[in-house]
């Protein structure tokens, strides 16, 4: 019998124990009136009586266990569903099964506070990720990316639902996997970066399984930026004292050459003076715009941002070089919120290079072009050239291929793009010989 009861279901082994334990008295008690010298109808209605009295409370006695394990069962499953706005009625303290009931409340508001700091957790850090400007980049056991935040997108040149399912080997990123997980990378190591980046990599579990985290940071804008401060510092007190020597040079050597000039008739050891004076002038006079042009980029000042039309001033200012022709191809309406003075002092530092960059101005093919790009607009500069030989020292202030050049250009025009919250990026092109200059402006101004 108790094996039999064990493969009963709950609700039928209550039952069979409530009518088991109410069976004995109901047989006496029909025993007795059937025994008896009672009439038929007392004996009908009796045991009438007494058999549905016992089945009524034995159903009763039945539902009494089970709807309170039922209504359990439902708030477990609503728990494990992940519903917690669910509660059972009847949870007292002052009973055994209003304590259980009572208990199952409180785990329910447990789970959900739980839950809620959970969400609010993961959507702060979500908010977090989305604006620090590191690469973040999470692969899988097999190596395949499962989250990427915008600055890895940008990183990468694609928008995420590119990359996320994608293997590392197939976005570039599978060297970053292996070898040493704190190293620096060279400007070839990543695909459409150039400059020196950081990389960190970490382990971490995601339901039960090994997960790699990939950080990326660009230690070039840091480094440009406290080496333009030390440069700025230096080009600030050369100018204080370049100043205070050829101010006097510059004066005494023009009043000497008047005061030469004004004798009728002068000897040889004259002519020799004369014409030493008159080089010392002219040193002093290119010496000193050579000065004015390292003050520009020592005092560069806060942009002033007003709206204006981008394709206006890229007109405006490639019409400014007359030694080659310069195409602007036709592009989107964008009103850009920058200052349009130093944005248009950069495009024609930038088109001049390009224009210079040909052996022979005349038949330099320069082309001017923008897109937008993921809240921000890109200018495209591209000449045929013979492309870029030095990358490393592009934006190191004073440095020059040019035999006439200052080593300023390139310099200026980054800095106007940072102090705009953009960026400058010069790359060799694949198509042909030549090189393409990137500036990209927020459509904000920063």
């Amino acid at each position: 019998m108790a094996t039999r009861s064990r493969n009963l279901p709950h609700e039928r082994a209550v039952l069979v124990y409530c009518l088991f334990g109410g069976l004995p008295a109901v047989a006496i008690a029909l025993a007795w009136v059937w025994r008896g010298d009672h009439s038929p109808e007392t004996r009908a209605t009796v045991s009438l009586l007494v058999v549905g009295s016992w089945l009524g409370f034995a159903f009763a006695a039945q539902n009494r266990v089970v709807r309170p394990l039922q209504t359990m069962s439902n708030l477990l499953l609503a728990l494990r569903e992940g519903d917690f706005s669910f509660r059972a009625r009847g949870a007292r303290r002052d009973d055994p099964l209003g304590d259980v009931l009572a208990e199952i409340n409180g785990l329910s508001d447990t789970l959900q506070n739980q839950r809620r700091g959970a969400l609010e957790a993961t959507a702060l850090l979500s908010a977090a990720i989305k604006e620090i400007d590191v690469a973040i980049f999470a692969f899988d056991a097999d190596r395949i990316l499962r989250l990427v935040n915008p600055a890895g997108q940008v990183l990468l040149g694609q928008v995420a639902e590119r990359l996320i399912g994608r293997e590392a080997k197939a976005i570039g990123l599978e060297d970053c996997l292996e070898g040493e997980p704190n190293r620096i990378l060279g400007p070839t190591a990543l695909p459409r970066a150039y400059g020196r980046w950081s990389m960190r990599r970490s382990s971490f579990r995601q339901d039960g399984r090994p997960h790699q985290l990939v950080v990326f940071g660009d230690l070039s804008r840091p480094l440009r930026e406290e080496q333009l401060r030390s440069w700025q510092r230096l080009v600030r007190v050369l100018g204080h004292e370049l100043n205070n020597s050829l101010a006097p040079i510059k004066s005494i050597a023009a009043t000497l050459r008047t005061a030469m000039e004004k004798s009728p008739r002068a000897p040889d050891w004259e002519q020799d003076m004369l014409s030493g004076l008159g080089i010392i002038a002219s040193r002093a006079e290119t010496l000193e715009r050579f000065l004015q042009g390292y003050t520009r980029l020592a005092r560069l000042p806060p942009p002033q941002a007003a709206a204006f039309s981008l394709a206006t001033l890229l007109h405006r200012a490639s019409a400014l070089e007359l030694r080659a022709h310069v195409l602007v191809q036709p592009g989107p309406a964008v009103e850009l919120m920058a200052d349009e003075s130093q944005v248009e002092q950069a495009i024609i530092n930038l088109v001049k290079n390009a224009v210079e960059a040909s052996p022979d101005p005349a038949s330099a093919a320069v082309r001017v072009s923008w897109r937008l790009a993921r809240g921000a607009v890109e200018v495209w500069v591209e000449d045929n050239g013979a492309g870029i030989e030095e990358s490393g020292n592009l934006f190191v202030p004073f440095f020059t291929t040019k035999p006439e050049g200052s080593g300023i250009g390139l310099v200026l025009c980054q800095q106007i793009a940072e102090n705009h919250g953009g960026s400058l990026a010069l790359y060799n092109r694949d198509d042909r010989s030549g090189c393409i200059a990137i500036l990209r402006l927020p459509m904000k101004a920063a």
